[in-house]
């Protein structure tokens, strides 16, 4: 298989709303690719999970995704990506998941690999759907101590089972403060930075998310 085949942000998608509408009992829905992918809001009363990994979701599908009606729903991911590769979303777009009343069943939230991570972990800081959750996820993004601390100084998380931050541009000091606060109530915590590294060029400092091309 040839790279431009398989690599994220080539895959090639089309509309996939037929198919949650075509299958009224289907429990878990997946689908990786971002470049032409269309999610219109739909309803769906089975539907348990749905993951959508891209390195650029384009907003519609985002503005989808949040305005579906998803009763049933327990495991909602999505990797919102880059702008470089179609991720246009903001924050807006990802406002009523966070919000949560049509998902009120949701028990683990993945908002990751995301440019604006800062901007969604801020959010999330005072979100409603926070206190259903039993796992959140805001890993493989640009997440720096901005939203890092608004995540700590936000509504109590000491309730999560585990929390995700995995791939991210924290400090040493905040995340001692993390492990404090969170690792020290009991949240399984996943700090570790991995290949997040961040580069000097032409006096600005650049940051990527995990998954882009």
């Amino acid at each position: 298989m040839e790279s431009e085949q398989c690599e994220i942000s080539w895959i090639n998608q089309g509309d996939v709303g037929p198919l949650l509408d075509g299958f009224p009992e289907l429990e878990q829905f997946g689908v990786r690719g971002g470049s032409g992918l269309v999610l219109p809001a739909v309803t769906h009363h089975k539907l348990r999970s749905l993951t959508v990994e891209t390195g650029g979701m384009p907003a519609e599908a985002v503005r989808g995704v949040a305005a579906s009606d998803l009763p049933a729903l327990e495991h909602l991911d999505l990797w919102l990506g880059t702008s470089e590769y179609g991720g246009d979303a903001a924050l807006t777009d990802v406002a009523p998941i966070l919000d949560g009343e049509r998902l009120p069943r949701l028990r683990h939230l993945g908002l990751r690999n995301s440019d604006i991570q800062d901007e969604i972990a801020t959010a999330v800081a005072s979100a409603p759907v926070v206190a259903r959750l039993e796992t959140l996820d805001l890993s493989m993004g640009v997440l720096t101590d901005e939203g890092g601390a608004a995540l700590l100084d936000g509504r109590p998380l000491t309730h999560l089972k585990k929390l995700d931050l995995h791939h991210n541009y924290l400090t040493e000091p905040l995340r001692r403060r993390f492990q404090e606060v969170l690792g020290g109530a009991g949240v399984l915590l996943d700090l570790d930075r991995g290949h997040a590294e961040e580069d000097e060029y032409d006096g600005r400092t650049w940051r990527f998310v995990a998954v882009g091309e």
